[in-house]
């Protein structure tokens, strides 16, 4: 590796600089098992592949075998896929330890500014389904529909075998054990869930039986189950100084906890602030007013008053090419006569486009017609009738 690049810094951060005794403590397997991969190699080939764009395991695992610059990372060790995913589904807080480490090592080498902190967000899915999202309304009526379908199928299965009708039982059955097991679920999580979620302000936000942490939010390419990821990024050098990950759409909500988060960062009334105007609310602004922090949040309504978005709804007219499903209009259309001016003596003719195209002869034969030709500036030849 070459001394001041990316992985020269990242292989000397993680053997001298960042504490992994939490992580060695976890893989050390000396008396059973065979010898586990070292922590600070997989957490090496990881920072890797995510600082070059890798955020699939088997992605990653298959830069080991056949990147050189991996190999030379992860010692030619080659982990499974299923070892990486593993190693990073079960960092929990010491990714959080890690990630305080690395930021001390930023502002010990002069990294972090101090003079802005920006604020931004992303809707990120969850792997939730959005069928198994509402209130616990919504779920215990779901859960009594289902024992209702029970107790109709068990009563029309009992009067088809007085009748002697058996060609429908197995299916029949089926259901209704597929009923059962359902209902036996949703009220098992009834149960270790009592209280409703809710928001900030106190009103009931849907819960997800897949994962109640997550939440159904509106996006520019519909609604999703997710989390709203958002960061704060120093000016100087796009330090990345927090960042968390919550189960709400409402960006609002989360600038208090990011600046919070920032506060040992915060060089109050020195470093501002920046957000655009999902975090804009007036509670917002009086809070950080009250804490004396300087900042810069846009309203929902500024574009109206700038004169540089004077012609913004001739764009918000456009449909989204990655949304738009409309089949393209590919018809091929030719200008006729009639969208060309012709001068008074036939010298010349002006085209749709307003540019002026000269006479190339006249009387010419064309499809049984007298036609004049005129020709552009730089040669275009076209034909008029």
């Amino acid at each position: 590796m070459i001394a001041g690049s990316f992985e020269h810094a990242l292989c000397h951060l993680v053997d001298h600089e960042i504490d992994l005794s939490g992580l060695h403590a976890r893989y050390r397997n000396d008396t059973t098992g065979a010898p586990a991969f070292s922590p600070a190699v997989l957490l090496k080939i990881v920072l890797l592949g995510y600082s070059r764009g890798l955020v699939s395991s088997r992605a990653i695992a298959a830069a080991c075998r056949d990147n050189v610059l991996f190999m030379a990372v992860s010692g030619d060790s080659a982990p499974h896929f299923t070892t990486i995913a593993g190693f990073v589904a079960e960092l929990g807080d010491e990714a959080a330890r890690i990630f305080a480490r690395v930021l001390m090592i930023c502002d010990r080498q002069g990294l972090i500014g101090r003079e802005l902190f920006a604020i931004d967000g992303v809707k990120l899915p969850a792997n939730a389904s959005k069928a198994r999202s509402g209130t616990r309304a919504d779920f215990m009526r779901e859960a009594d529909k289902m024992e209702t379908a029970v107790k109709r199928i068990m009563a029309s299965h009992a009067t088809a075998d007085m009748n002697g009708e058996d060609a429908e039982a197995a299916r029949a059955a089926h259901t209704v054990e597929r009923l059962k097991a359902e209902a036996a679920k949703i009220r098992a999580w009834l149960d270790a869930h009592p209280d409703e979620r809710r928001s900030a302000k106190g009103k009931p936000r849907l819960s997800n039986r897949t994962d109640n942490e997550s939440a159904k939010m509106a996006t520019g390419k519909g609604v999703i189950q997710g989390y709203t990821g958002v960061a704060a990024v120093d000016a100087k050098s796009q330090i990345v100084v927090d960042a968390q990950a919550h189960g709400t759409g409402s960006e609002q909500e989360l600038l208090l906890p990011v600046v919070e988060a920032t506060a040992p960062f915060l060089r109050t009334p020195d470093t501002t602030i920046c957000a655009d105007a999902g975090y804009h609310s007036e509670a917002n602004l009086k809070a950080l007013a009250d804490a004396g922090i300087h900042a810069y949040v846009c309203d929902n309504e500024y574009r109206s008053r700038d004169a540089r978005y004077a012609g913004q709804a001739s764009h918000k007219a456009k449909p989204d090419p990655l949304w738009d499903k409309r089949k393209l209009d590919r018809t091929t259309r030719c200008f006729r006569p009639a969208d060309f001016t012709l001068a008074d003596d036939g010298s010349h003719c002006v085209c749709p486009a307003g540019k002026k195209l000269y006479s190339n002869g006249s009387n010419c034969p064309f499809n049984g017609y007298a036609a004049m030709k005129f020709r552009g500036a730089e040669g275009g030849l076209l034909d008029y009738r």
